[in-house]
């Protein structure tokens, strides 16, 4: 028999080999070992730790929103014409009055001096005032067609009808939503790993359990052949042990072939090397009795991360309506701007600038209405959706603590099953060494008590999976391992 396992996995050990080069690492750990492992190689958390980093910044983005904007604009720009301003009527205008004033006009009052002389300087006056305003170009270019500028400008937002405190409070929503993802993905991430590690800790069990069972019949089969050179049976009897004798062979290279296919879905999950082999070292487990119903759905309500994160979607609902709302009114913002450098701009334009602006729609149709009220829609349609979720949470946890009692009771039934089967096989055993039996009544006893152990051990690998479902749902899937050291937990395990 150890001959015939050895070749058995040496056949599994060598199919690995001609597909990987890697060599085969055995890796000895306990369920807590395997999830610490999965907890530092897992892609999907990993993944669902960016996505947390990312709405991080995002909330420190929206911050920035209370701040000013200061920056740099640069213009190179090409009028059709240029921009000039004729004041040649202004000239025209005024021309002909200092004409006249110089030639003819009379002047006087002037203390000290005579009225002829007051109105030859005063005419003078005029005249030389006449050849200013002559010689003057009254049509002057204000701005070239073409100049470029580079100024400094800042803009401040003062008011944005809440729009600004809005955007920040849903940015804090998103940050708080990434984390109960991250613990939605630890969550199923420790229920897969149940699954795979204790299925794994099944398929080992049933190994020995086939192993046994070969034993068994592998002895029986000799037995028989004995018998029959002793004419004490008939070949009947020895072809009838030779044909389950080959049937456990089959059943335990099924099982070691299954062994090595778990084995491969447990690194997958811990996302270690395909050419790990792993032994568990945690047994199958249940316990007589947990808490109560109602003590895990009491922690769904708060803690279940599905749950959780419709509340923050019910929130960001909110915060949406508010954003809506704040259309109605005014935005107010800083603004200014300083001249830094520029090429032909027009000397009459300022430096610098600066003001407050205010922008305000007073109409715009119904749009604004419509959206409001498709926003507090929104809110009605999130806080329904939470109430149907809570109640499939609730049905699931009812449907999972239902199950854990169900495999309990078929657990105590098999244990009493057992007991019966082991007796019938010793019984059995004793009467075909007597002559008073045939070969067929042993082999259907060691048959049915491999059946039973491993219906228990399934039932046990169903419980504990089940267990770490219905810690998921209520939203503690970290207390998994705890029940597994529980005083009073029952584990079995074939050396």
């Amino acid at each position: 028999m150890k001959k015939f396992i050895g070749m058995t996995l040496l056949f599994i050990q060598v199919g690995l080999g001609s597909q990987a080069a890697d060599p085969v690492i055995v890796k000895k750990i306990t369920f807590e070992q395997a999830r610490e492992i999965a907890w530092q190689n897992s892609h999907l958390l990993k993944q669902a730790g960016y996505h947390q980093l990312q709405k991080e910044q995002d909330r420190k983005a929206a911050r920035g929103l209370y701040y000013p904007t200061v920056g740099i604009m640069a213009n190179a720009m090409l009028m059709s014409d240029p921009i000039h301003l004729d004041l040649t009527p202004v000239r025209d205008a005024i021309a002909p009055l200092y004409q006249t004033l110089g030639n003819y006009g009379k002047f006087g009052g002037i203390p000290g001096v005579s009225d002829d002389a007051a109105t030859q300087m005063v005419r003078q006056k005029m005249l030389a005032g006449l050849n200013t305003i002559e010689g003057e170009n009254w049509d002057q270019t204000i701005q070239k067609k073409a100049f470029g500028v580079v100024a400094a400008t800042v803009s401040w937002p003062l008011y944005a009808g809440g729009r600004i405190r809005a955007a920040n409070k849903a940015a804090t929503i998103y940050e708080n939503e990434s984390l109960e993802i991250t613990r939605q993905h630890q969550g199923e991430l420790i229920s897969e790993l149940a699954e795979r590690y204790y299925g794994l800790s099944l398929a080992r069990q049933v190994v020995l359990v086939r192993q046994e069972v070969f034993k068994g019949l592998q002895q029986h089969l000799d037995d028989a052949v004995k018998l029959e050179k002793e004419g004490m049976i008939s070949s009947a009897d020895v072809l009838h042990a030779k044909v389950y004798h080959a049937q456990a062979s089959r059943e335990l290279s099924k099982s070691l072939q299954q062994t090595e296919i778990v084995n491969q879905a447990l690194a997958c999950t811990m996302a270690v090397s395909d050419s790990t082999r792993i032994e568990t070292l945690s047994s199958l487990f249940y316990l007589d009795s947990i808490e109560p119903e109602r003590y895990f759905l009491t922690f769904s309500i708060t803690k279940n991360p599905l749950l959780n994160q419709i509340d923050w979607k019910k929130e960001l609902a909110a915060q949406a309506y508010k954003a809506e709302r704040a259309d109605f009114f005014p935005t107010v913002a800083l603004q200014g701007t300083y001249d830094i450098v520029n090429k032909d701009l027009s000397p009459y334009l300022p430096d610098w600038e600066v003001g407050v602006g205010l922008k305000w729609t007073i109409f715009d149709g119904v749009s604004r209405f419509a959206k409001v009220k498709s926003a507090s829609l929104k809110t009605k349609e999130a806080e329904e959706y939470r109430l149907k979720a809570q109640a499939d949470v609730c049905t699931m946890i009812n449907k999972l603590y239902h199950e854990l009692a169900m495999y309990r009771d078929e657990l105590a039934e098999l244990e009493t099953a057992r007991t019966y089967a082991e007796e019938y096989l010793r019984a059995s055993e004793i009467e075909f060494h007597q002559e008073m039996t045939n070969s067929t009544q042993v082999i259907d006893a060691s048959l049915a008590l491999a059946q039973i152990r491993t219906e228990r051990l399934q039932s046990m690998y169903n419980y504990d999976v089940t267990l770490a479902k219905l810690l998921e749902f209520s939203g503690i899937p970290g207390d998994f391992s705890s029940y597994a050291t529980r005083a009073g937990v029952k584990t079995e395990s074939y050396q």
